[in-house]
């Protein structure tokens, strides 16, 4: 049926072509180019899936100070918010992992195009960020495991131009003040960008004006650089950091049974060494890249204590010719878990290869992809706690465009996703004691099935002079969820296993449209951008329950409005509205439906230059979230907090 609506949605908007056929520019969507999608730089018109894509300017523009804040801002799914730095994101039914790493994820997180090891977006900062790549739906192929309901690729910016150098400071409600610096800017062959911050804040309280205890931070820390050298033409070495820590977080639990003093230590830092050539023709380029990272969790009131070192490679190889363009590489990737509790060690290794090919026809009119990917899988828990075991997975895709213009292309796309069993569900063989709860047998299911979707997907993308938009219609058929199963028979030993139960299937629609224009009042010039996003889902359904899944908005809106004038007054008015939500509330533990709300957010800046040669500005700037002072949260029972100000100095030397 969802098929059939998609086909019906396609024909009625290529019967009204003839209503944008009047007049013919060069596109955003031909032109703006996207890496995300095929793993190489490609214009967006030979995109088959959905794609969005959060630019620098908007990115600016927001008053969010972290990758979770920005997209609950641009409202693309569910969000998991706790009060501090644990924040997960959902798209088309799925979500990242915010606890430990990404291995449990149905969303996955990239930094520049590798897996960040972490799915909590709290960790992730946007100072120093060029532009966000969200792949909507699954990209397996490209990928590997964890990306389900699709991939959000956070791209570093590259220096360029003139050295430059900022230094910021910014104060605002709850005791909140941040400093933070940043550099950006090239020199002969070297280019290079960073940024530095440093900030604390406070407890908050929510828009009833309760004080909500112990929600506050102390030395948030985040930092990140990127070095590149272009050691010969088309061959550029480049180096890239990433770091983030917070030394105390509150961990306040529900507001009405808020706990005064538990706090937790988050940590994660990684580097990247990247090596990226080309032939002089173009024909044949390549990269190849070594990572290395850490991700730490301290939750010092029980003790207890989680680090992930992640560790891999990839490499790649891409051939252009005539319309033609293959990529073939291999990933490797590896996760060693030690924690304080059982198991205390564990290791996930897999290596992968993977052939994307795509063909532009008709004068790039018409555009073929494909991709194929093989994943070999290792896992082994250690100190006589679990056992060493293995499975491959073998993922395809296929997709297919038409740009009937260059203001209209048509799409459609088929894309497989995967979970993998974690090491616990795999292969554990291990009794945990948990005091009064009793002990606890865990042992894995050697039989387990990878948890796997299917996607099909059509859509339109639009881009005629100032109007910009996309609308896609898609349905996901998902099957063997991974579930924890407890026997208590034989208490006060528990028996713990895991077995492959039920399936689900989500289908909806989603788009976004955005137009700018100017006005001139009185002949003064203001540019303003208008713009809408959403999701609409038709069904999310549990077939084993024949309920509606969990954690899943049936609708969710955003909109608003950014403007600007020639001379440094910028601002944003932006809505993110989310709609009702079927939850576990973990305090009664009764499934409950937790109500739609609405959330304001506003900033306003006026950059002052006093050296226009050089770029040297000042620019005082301002920003109100939760604008209208409404209750609202986003995860049961931990209210967010009410009206908030912020305002800051930006000095540009």
């Amino acid at each position: 049926m969802n098929k059939k609506v998609c086909l019906l949605v396609l024909a009625g908007l290529l019967c009204g072509k003839g209503l944008l056929a009047e007049e013919t520019t060069k596109s955003f969507t031909g032109s703006e180019l996207v890496v995300t999608s095929s793993r190489v730089e490609e214009e967006k018109k030979k995109v088959t899936s959905s794609i969005t894509v959060i630019g620098r300017e908007e990115i600016e523009h927001s008053s969010a100070r972290d990758l979770g804040e920005l997209l609950a801002q641009k409202s693309l799914g569910y969000i998991h918010i706790y009060p501090g730095s644990l924040t997960s994101v959902g798209i088309r039914g799925f979500r990242t992992e915010s606890h430990g790493n990404d291995l449990k994820g149905k969303v996955l997180l990239l930094l520049n195009g590798r897996r960040a090891g972490t799915g909590n977006l709290a960790e992730i900062m946007t100072d120093n960020v060029e532009r966000i790549e969200i792949i909507r739906g699954p990209a397996a192929v490209q990928y590997g495991s964890a990306a389900i309901g699709g991939v959000v690729n956070v791209i570093t910016r590259k220096g360029e131009g003139r050295p430059s150098f900022y230094v910021e400071h910014s104060q605002g409600s709850s005791d909140f003040h941040e400093t933070s610096g940043g550099f950006s800017g090239s020199y002969g062959k070297l280019d290079f960008s960073g940024s530095y911050s440093v900030a604390d804040g406070g407890d908050y309280r929510t828009a009833e004006g309760t004080a909500y205890h112990n929600t506050g931070y102390d030395d948030k820390v985040r930092g990140n650089l990127n070095v590149g050298y272009e050691f010969l033409p088309g061959h550029r070495l480049n180096v890239i950091y990433s770091s983030f820590d917070v030394d105390r977080q509150g961990s306040p639990y529900y507001l009405l049974e808020n706990d005064l003093t538990s706090y937790n230590k988050l940590t994660n830092e990684s580097v990247d060494v990247i090596y990226n050539g080309k032939l002089t023709d173009g024909k044949f380029r390549w990269m190849a890249r070594y990572f290395n990272g850490e991700d730490h969790y301290r939750y010092p009131s029980t003790g207890f204590d989680q680090k992930v070192d992640q560790q891999g490679a990839q490499g790649q190889l891409t051939y252009t010719d005539r319309g033609i363009s293959v990529t073939g590489g291999v990933d490797w990737l590896d996760y060693r878990q030690y924690s304080s509790s059982s198991p205390k060690d564990s290791e996930y290794k897999n290596p992968a290869g993977f052939l994307l090919v795509k063909a532009a026809l008709l004068d790039e009119a018409l555009i073929l992809s494909a991709g194929l990917r093989y994943d070999d899988y290792d896992v082994s828990i250690y100190n006589n706690e679990g056992e060493s075991r293995s499975t491959d997975r073998l993922t395809k895709s296929f997709g297919i465009a038409y740009n009937i213009d260059d203001s209209i292309k048509l799409r459609a796309n088929f894309a497989e996703g995967f979970r993998m069993p974690t090491a616990d569900e795999f292969a554990a063989d291990y009794i945990a004691d948990w005091g009064s709860y009793g002990q606890y047998a865990y042992t894995g299911n050697p039989d387990l099935e990878p948890e796997s979707s299917r996607t099909y997907e059509a859509g339109v993308d639009i881009s005629h002079g100032a109007l910009k938009g996309a609308l896609t219609c898609f349905t996901t058929d998902f099957k063997d969820k991974i579930i924890t199963i407890y026997d208590f028979s034989a208490y006060p030993v528990t028996t713990v296993t895991y077995d492959n139960v039920g399936d689900a299937k989500v289908s909806g629609f989603e788009g976004e449209l955005s137009y700018s224009f100017s006005v001139s009042p009185g002949g003064y010039n203001i540019f303003v951008d208008p713009f809408l996003g959403g999701t609409y889902l038709t069904e999310y359904k549990d077939k084993e329950l024949d309920k509606k899944l969990q954690y899943i908005p049936e609708w969710n809106l955003a909109t608003g409005v950014r403007f600007r004038d020639r001379h440094g007054l910028s601002g944003s008015l932006s809505l993110s509205l989310f709609g009702p939500t079927e939850v576990k509330d973990f305090r009664s533990n009764a499934d409950v439906t937790k109500g739609s709300f609405v959330l304001a957010d506003m900033t306003l800046a006026k950059r002052i230059v006093f050296d226009r040669d050089n770029d040297r500005a000042v620019t005082v700037k301002g920003a109100v979230n939760n604008l209208f002072d409404r209750n609202y949260e986003y995860v049961t029972g931990y209210p967010m907090p009410g009206r908030s100000f912020i305002v800051g100095v930006r000095v540009d030397i």
